[in-house]
């Protein structure tokens, strides 16, 4: 069922000429020009989402992609993350089995395996939306686009010339990465990307970052039988999340065996006969003086770095087009994706702004809309967008937190429930792990604003409660719901 879901989600696209008459027409002494009435470039969600609608409202539209159609979600993000997530979530199980009655014997567990059949339906899923370009006559190009110089927008692929009165930037991120001059031996590490090419489970890694991939690549190899250690920069990891969030993940990932170093910095990284070596400064903040502990973690077989992404527009000649970006290289944008350039709008993570795919998707198809059917209001919502971090346990998150509450309407307006609890599944086994749960109210009548939690199935409880916090409900709607019982949800409707 959860394939056939993904499957209707895919934009359906097609490398067929559109069914619109493309108009081919000279501009001064340039080679022939092609018109569509939309051009797309980035063929990951949310390009895909925008063409797609496009098409559907009658447009004429081209989709120009220089890798793998479905972006960095299919290939190199959720979609397999969430494969290996699933993995690591069979490894947490099989420790709880024999609390469970189960005799498993000896159980091994293979890399080779899991990788390729991973690699095995990512690839279907490329062909899915390989299939579904042909069908709805979307004109696919493959190559990197760069603007020209001409007067109206246009693009340039492989010595070829395309424009649109409207032209979509949606050409994602990638993962950010530190240079050899900043750290010697940098460049002998892995990012995010290069996660998904290894051949073998490394007995030994070392994960750089503090961010909801850093804790998700920490979470998996760790559970899956690597010895890893996470190095941090300060005291907590997600710290962008809520503070009750950010206290409790970081003490799950220690009692989980990962190896937490805080207020460490990688210093260098050297390569030698039995791995590489990689030599960390730590500082403790509390205290005055520069006094700067060295320490090394030697044999490491993984050195991940997971320290933020950046927008993938290198080479798009977007400067040169009056496409103005801010200090990180992200597009910017007004609330209906417009940039400042007329004609030429941008979504997703381009944008930096809510780095999650279904909220390029919604915005591609709000801008469509807007542009092919006349919805001159139509624009995406950017409040209250749930999301998920898979942690060991999972954290779901929605709305503000109360850091957010109260700068926004005063600590007085504001008022806090939250729970702490060990959830009925682990009553019987050995391996234990809390569930903490928070609800951020305000005013008078209580509206909740924000939901806060981790624990085991809080991935797949958020999506309801963020439809009800969505509506506007109130701490009294979350009191006069009846509980299911028993379940870790039915806290939310017992708070007091």
């Amino acid at each position: 069922m959860l394939l056939k879901r993904i499957y209707r989600l895919l934009p359906k696209v097609s490398l067929d000429l559109p069914r619109h008459k493309v108009i081919r027409r000279s501009m001064a002494s340039d080679p022939e020009t092609t018109r569509f009435d939309f051009l797309v470039v980035g063929g990951g969600s949310g390009g895909l989402a925008g063409a797609r609608r496009a098409a559907e409202l009658g447009a004429s539209t081209a989709v120009i992609e220089s890798h793998k159609l479905g972006g960095t979600c299919v290939n190199v993000g959720c979609v397999p993350k969430k494969v290996m997530w699933n993995a690591a979530v069979h490894a947490e199980y099989l420790h709880d089995h024999s609390d469970y009655g189960f005799e498993t014997g000896n159980v091994r567990f293979s890399w080779e395996t899991l990788k390729a059949k991973r690699d095995a339906y990512v690839s279907r899923l490329n062909q899915i939306y390989r299939n579904n370009l042909d069908k709805a006559k979307i004109h696919s190009i493959q190559g990197y686009a760069r603007f020209t110089d001409d007067p109206e927008p246009t693009v340039e692929v492989n010595g070829r010339k395309y424009t649109a009165p409207h032209i979509l930037i949606a050409t994602g991120g990638q993962p950010s990465v530190i240079s050899d001059d900043e750290v010697p031996g940098a460049n002998l590490g892995i990012t995010s990307d290069g996660f998904f090419e290894i051949e073998t489970l490394p007995k030994r890694s070392v994960i750089v970052g503090a961010g909801y991939i850093a804790v998700e690549m920490a979470g998996i190899l760790s559970t899956l039988g690597s010895k890893t250690s996470l190095i941090i920069r300060q005291t907590g990891v997600l710290r962008n999340f809520d503070a009750f969030i950010s206290a409790n993940c970081t003490k799950e990932l220690q009692n989980n065996g990962i190896d937490l170093w805080k207020n460490t910095q990688v210093k260098s990284v050297s390569k030698t006969g039995q791995g590489l070596e990689v030599t960390l400064v730590t500082k403790d903040p509390e205290k005055k003086d520069d006094e700067e502990k060295i320490s090394t973690i030697k044999e490491v077989d993984c050195l991940l770095w997971a320290i933020g992404r950046r927008p993938n527009t290198a080479g798009l000649n977007i400067g040169g087009m009056g496409v103005d970006t801010d200090e990180r290289g992200h597009i910017i944008v007004d609330e209906f994706q417009n940039t400042t350039r007329p004609g030429i709008y941008a979504v997703g993570d381009v944008c930096g702004k809510a780095l999650l795919t279904p909220v390029a998707i919604a915005a591609g198809r709000k801008l469509a809309h807007r542009l092919f059917e006349g919805k001159k209001d139509s624009k995406l919502d950017y409040s209250t967008i749930p999301t998920v971090v898979f942690s060991h346990p999972p954290i779901g998150t929605v709305g503000l937190t109360d850091e957010e509450a109260i700068k926004s309407n005063g600590k007085e307006n504001v008022k806090i429930y939250k729970t702490s609890f060990t959830p009925m599944y682990h009553a019987i086994t050995s391996r234990k792990s809390q569930c903490i749960m928070k609800l951020v109210c305000v005013g008078k009548e209580e509206k909740v604003v924000g939901l806060h939690m981790q624990g085991l199935g809080c991935d797949e409880m958020l999506q309801g409660f963020a439809v009800a916090i969505k509506m506007g409900a109130t701490k009294a709607d979350f009191d006069k719901t009846v509980a299911i019982h028993p379940t870790s949800s039915e806290e939310f409707v017992t708070m007091r």
